[in-house]
């Protein structure tokens, strides 16, 4: 068999299914990692399906961009939610997820050696995309709250740079980026003659009164901004495979390519589920926020009792912390250690790029009170054990 090709090699392995055997091989295992909710989606995604299969012609492929009604869905939900018209300068394309809608973009913007500058920590499929297009991912560091440092993003732009990416609210941190400082990073982008691609899959998840907003929001950014929804965490949608993008006009052709080629059209069996989630509205989300909220005040009270420990940054958004352990241990060899010992899973701080010191990201939207409850509680325990 031939070695796998050199592109490839450059590409790190997903840590999910790595924690995952890791979970199997150690039964009653509760796992903090994975990034999910409890929750499935509403009954008015069902209602649709019922709908989609009245019709034989759904049976076919149909518009790679996305069906007229869901776009249409989405088009009000951007214009009420995000502030962000759609009009002649820009347009949306549904995919199979928010990942296909980085990968599209990439692909779009982005020539082999192009460099996209990455915060770390960083979302590590955005990292993969990257390498696995032949480009180079530039990584500027983020403060000790894991907020944005426009000065920092600025100094990292060469002539090479196609794009700067964030995720407000973040995935692994937490963090919620306030607007001024969005609008900063927007705006160099628009100085420097790049883009700015932003991921908003967690829109919805923030706390404390935080506010997410939506960088295409600002006037006249249409031409450089690029933006990234999921149904995935909102509408507890993983599986259904529903994400859209919203693009300058002018990325459309070649984003029609790319998709055309590697899927045609997102399900249309889950584009019609996405219609009626969104018929259902935020306020399905909101509702289930409620309890993810009461979780979340479990974790941070639990967390409190290893402050000794560990480094816990304020996280306002998402449902993650990313914790910084005072240990000279390897944050993958404590991982390890506390599934077979304590039988309780997160995930290394290494997969999101961090290498200059031990962190675990801690994940709480999969699980209800009583199951995060036993868990944060062993992973309080496990971390007091291993570090005395």
């Amino acid at each position: 068999m031939k070695p796998e090709i050199e592109r490839m090699q450059a590409v790190q392995s997903p840590i999910i299914p790595v924690v995952g055997e890791l979970i199997r091989s150690s039964p009653g295992t509760i796992s903090l990692g994975q990034g999910v909710v409890y929750y499935g989606p509403p009954p008015e995604a069902a209602e649709q399906i019922s709908l989609f299969l009245t019709e034989p012609q759904n049976h076919k492929y149909q518009a790679v961009q996305g069906i007229s009604p869901l776009l249409e869905a989405i088009t009000t939900k951007l214009s009420a939610e995000n502030q962000i018209q759609i009009d002649r300068n820009n347009c949306i394309v549904v995919t199979a997820g928010s990942n296909m809608g980085f990968m599209n973009a990439i692909l779009a913007i982005a020539n082999p050696g192009d460099e996209i500058i990455l915060q770390t920590p960083y979302y590590f499929n955005h990292e993969m995309a990257i390498a696995m297009a032949s480009c180079r991912p530039v990584l500027v560091r983020t403060d000790e709250n894991y907020q944005l440092l426009p000065d920092a993003i600025e100094s990292a732009i060469t002539n090479k740079t196609k794009a700067v990416v964030t995720i407000s609210p973040n995935n692994p941190t937490g963090a919620v980026y306030p607007q001024e400082t969005l609008q900063a990073v927007n705006e160099i982008c628009r100085q420097r003659g790049i883009y700015h691609i932003s991921d908003e899959a967690y829109e919805y998840f923030t706390y404390n009164g935080v506010k997410h907003f939506s960088p295409a929001a600002i006037p006249q950014s249409s031409d450089y901004t690029i933006s990234l929804f999921s149904l995935s965490k909102a509408y507890g949608f993983a599986s259904w495979r529903i994400g859209y993008m919203v693009i300058p006009q002018h990325l459309l052709v070649p984003i029609k390519k790319i998709q055309d080629t590697i899927l045609i059209c997102a399900p249309v069996i889950s584009q019609y589920a996405a219609l009626g989630a969104l018929q259902a509205g935020v306020k399905y989300c909101q509702e289930k926020l409620k309890a993810i909220t009461k979780v979340r005040e479990i974790v941070l009270q639990e967390l409190q009792n290893i402050s000794d420990l560990c480094i816990i940054p304020p996280a306002d958004g998402a449902f993650y912390f990313l914790l910084k352990i005072q240990t000279d241990l390897g944050a993958m060899e404590l991982v390890e250690r506390l599934i077979r010992e304590y039988k309780v899973a997160v995930i290394p701080g290494t997969t999101f790029g961090i290498d200059d010191g031990c962190y675990l990201r801690v994940a709480y939207g999969a699980l209800q009170a009583e199951t995060v409850q036993a868990g944060i509680s062993r992973l309080v325990k496990g971390l007091k054990d291993i570090l005395s």
